[in-house]
């Protein structure tokens, strides 16, 4: 045991051996003059007792600064301290006499022996501060290459962070045993965020997958078998492909997706002629048996408007398809008729029975119970208006020599009256054009049609007598008033539409209905047109 330790330790250290390689016996005697020349600092002087020339222990929490050393210059040695007979591993040392001899008066700065002298060790470039023999540690290669997470990395998983040094400065920069920092236990939240975060990930990636999957490869959703007895009204546009008609089927309820249904309707051979109008359908069908039942006649919830039909039938018609009171649709027509899409040059003309008329064009329309009656006559006033443009109605008003598209349309009724067959049509134009005609002295520009004086009686009677319409002042009445009626007598069909916009040219002037019914026979002539007449009577007789 040494007089300052409680053991033998190490030899202390000496600036001309920083590594412990060599003894004091081999750097200075005791006593001499080792320290550039300056007079030597005795330990035993200041402290008294016998010093071992090979092994001093130094109990100073600090080393004194030596004057001047032949392998480093002037330098001032400062943090190397020795406790408990060794070498510091991490714990403070006190001096052991309570003042420190590298700071007799206490200022808290080293001393040096030769005045203010360089740190060498404390400067940029400087060597490393030297370490005794037992701790030294191989030299860092420098390459550079970093082996482990970084520090933002190890930080984040491990807990360190701002933390750490918190501690450490809140605590005086006190450690555990060893010199170790106490390990903090981690909550584990940012593990469990991160844990949510890829399992939510995981699980939107196989959803979408999936999704992806079954719109591509899948089998369409369906419904099993043909519905589950509820009853509902479906109406089909015009028009409508596949698509549009499962997307109404799904809309309904009736079928489960549209790609079941386009796929039913195209492994049927007679899918793709479903045509438009309303289907009384059940709810909860499968694709296959919706097909089934729009390609049946059964399911078929329309009104078909014929061709030359009036609209007092067509509205007895509609009465009956929505199962409402009669006479309700006749009501609606008459009190709402400027709010179901006629065009301009259809309204605001004097004496019209109806302003409707013609522009329930025949043709067929969803009707079914639970519709309104204005909805089916928008459906029907719309399609005419679609025709009407497409044959350009208008400009054909001024080719014919009439007066706007309102006069065409009721040439057009005229011709559908009265003609019988469609080969009748063109020449039945004809006749009206030549009679319009001012230089007609045959009739004097009178029509004489007896389609004309049915409509104002709405009765269809071929044998009215002459002093009965004859004695009829009714602007509708053509054999008293000249010209053309107020307005058109029936909805025309596209045929009867043709044939008035392209009249034949051969003189026609007069027409019979030799048989009654079926048969009309026409004459250029007022001669022609007398034995037609009595072709006609002797046919009443029989």
């Amino acid at each position: 045991m040494t007089e300052y330790g409680r053991g033998q330790g190490p030899e202390p250290w000496h600036p001309a051996d920083p590594y412990g390689d060599q003894g004091w016996g081999q750097q200075a005697g005791h006593g001499q003059a080792a320290y550039g020349g300056q007079g030597s600092y005795d330990p035993q002087q200041a402290y008294g007792g016998d010093w071992d020339t090979g092994q001093q222990g130094y109990g100073y929490g600090q080393d004194p600064g030596y004057g001047q050393d032949p392998g480093y210059g002037q330098q001032s040695y400062g943090g190397q301290q020795q406790g408990q007979g060794g070498w510091d591993n991490g714990q403070g040392g006190q001096p052991p006499y309570g003042v420190d001899p590298a700071d007799p008066y206490g200022t808290g700065q080293h001393a040096a022996y030769n005045g203010e002298e360089p740190d060498y060790y404390n400067t940029p470039g400087a060597y490393p501060p030297p370490e005794p023999p037992g701790h030294r540690r191989p030299q860092d290669p420098g390459t550079g290459w970093d082996a482990g997470p970084d520090q933002g990395e190890e930080a984040f998983f491990n807990g360190g962070g701002d933390d750490e040094d918190d501690y450490d400065e809140g605590r005086g920069g006190r450690r555990g045993r060893g010199g170790k920092k106490p390990k903090k236990r981690r909550s584990g939240c940012a593990c469990l965020v991160l844990t949510v975060i890829f399992a939510a990930g995981v699980g939107g990636v196989g959803y979408f997958g999936y999704q992806f999957y079954q719109d591509r490869f899948g089998a369409a959703p369906d419904y099993a078998g043909s519905g589950n007895g509820e009853q509902i009204t479906v109406v089909i546009p015009k028009g409508s492909g596949g698509y549009t008609i499962g997307q109404k089927l799904k809309d309904a309820g009736v079928v489960q997706s549209v790609d079941a249904f386009v796929a039913a309707q195209s492994a049927d051979p007679k899918g793709k002629s479903i045509q438009d109008g309303a289907y009384v359908m059940e709810k909860q069908m499968s694709a296959s048996s919706a097909v089934d039942l729009l390609l049946s006649p059964t399911s078929h919830a329309n009104l078909t408007i014929p061709e030359g039909w009036r609209n007092a039938k067509v509205y007895e018609l509609i009465d009956k398809k929505l199962k409402i009171s009669k006479g309700s649709t006749a009501k609606v027509a008459k009190k709402d008729y400027k709010d179901l899409g006629l065009p301009d040059w259809a309204l605001d003309h004097r004496s019209v029975k109806d302003p409707l008329e013609g522009f329930l064009y025949p043709s067929s329309y969803a009707a079914a119970k639970g519709m309104k009656p204005e909805e089916v006559l928008k459906d029907m006033v719309a399609r005419a208006n679609d025709k009407y443009e497409r044959i350009d109605l208008e400009g054909e008003a001024e080719k014919l020599h009439l007066d706007n598209p309102w006069q065409v349309l009721t040439v057009a009724s005229l011709v559908q009256a009265e003609g019988k067959t469609h080969d009748d049509f063109r020449k039945m134009a004809e006749v009206v054009y030549n009679r319009l005609k001012t230089s007609n002295t045959e009739t004097n520009q009178l029509l004489q049609f007896d389609s004309t004086f049915n409509y104002l009686k709405g009765q269809s009677n071929i044998n009215i007598g002459e002093s009965e319409i004859n004695s009829n002042k009714d602007p509708y009445n053509t054999y008293t008033r000249k010209g053309l009626p107020p307005g058109p007598i029936g909805n025309p069909g596209d045929v009867a539409l043709a044939a008035t916009l392209n009249p034949t040219s051969n003189g026609w002037l007069y027409f019979v209905a030799t048989d009654g019914m079926h048969k009309t026979e026409f004459a250029k002539t007022n001669a022609e047109f007398e034995k037609l007449k009595e072709k006609f009577n002797a046919s009443q007789v029989n």
